[in-house]
């Protein structure tokens, strides 16, 4: 792996780590990701249970978001759209909190919609579980993993059974021979 890609995974990684909850800037303000949890007065108002992460394979950036919602806001609202803005929200935070601790511009292609989950708790709460890929495009010496080819599958297959099978029967195998 060369030190470039060495050098942009570790400015992701470090631009990632600041997204927890709780977390403080400089200042010691809470730091806005665009997360639904940063809404409102802790004290005071509900605490809305979400959150983000990021991960590569590959060349391919993914961003995960989950979240607890009413069931009642799945249904009115458009929850597609929502989870789109809120991927691009943590997207801008990270290219942002990366400028800042690299120099450098993170410089990410969208491989695709929000691919989201929603499943039932209860009768009232439901969770969403959004997954989002990009493309990093300054990585583009590096290639992403694929399945094994249909050749090299066949071909492992082919040697397995040219070294006997499933194997021979056992002397003390008493049971009649199939035809």
């Amino acid at each position: 792996m060369s030190q470039k890609v060495v050098d942009i995974l570790r400015g992701i990684s470090q631009a990632a780590a600041g997204m927890y909850d709780g977390a403080l800037d400089e200042e010691g303000e809470p730091i806005k990701i665009g997360l639904k949890r940063e809404e409102g007065n802790p004290n005071f108002d509900k605490r809305v249970i979400d959150g983000c992460k990021v991960r590569c394979s590959g060349k391919t950036l993914i961003v995960s978001y989950h979240s607890e919602l009413l069931l009642k806001d799945v249904y009115s609202k458009n929850l597609e759209s929502e989870l789109e803005q809120t991927m691009s929200d943590v997207v801008s935070y990270l290219k942002k909190q990366y400028r800042k601790i690299t120099g450098n511009t993170l410089s990410l292609k969208e491989k695709g919609e929000v691919d989201a989950r929603v499943e039932s708790t209860s009768r009232v709460r439901v969770f969403v579980t959004a997954r989002k890929d990009y493309e990093i495009t300054s990585m583009s010496d590096v290639i992403d993993a694929k399945d094994p080819s249909a050749d090299q599958l066949e071909k492992t297959f082919k040697s397995f059974l040219s070294q006997g099978g499933l194997g021979k029967r056992a002397k003390n195998d008493k049971r009649k021979a199939e035809s």
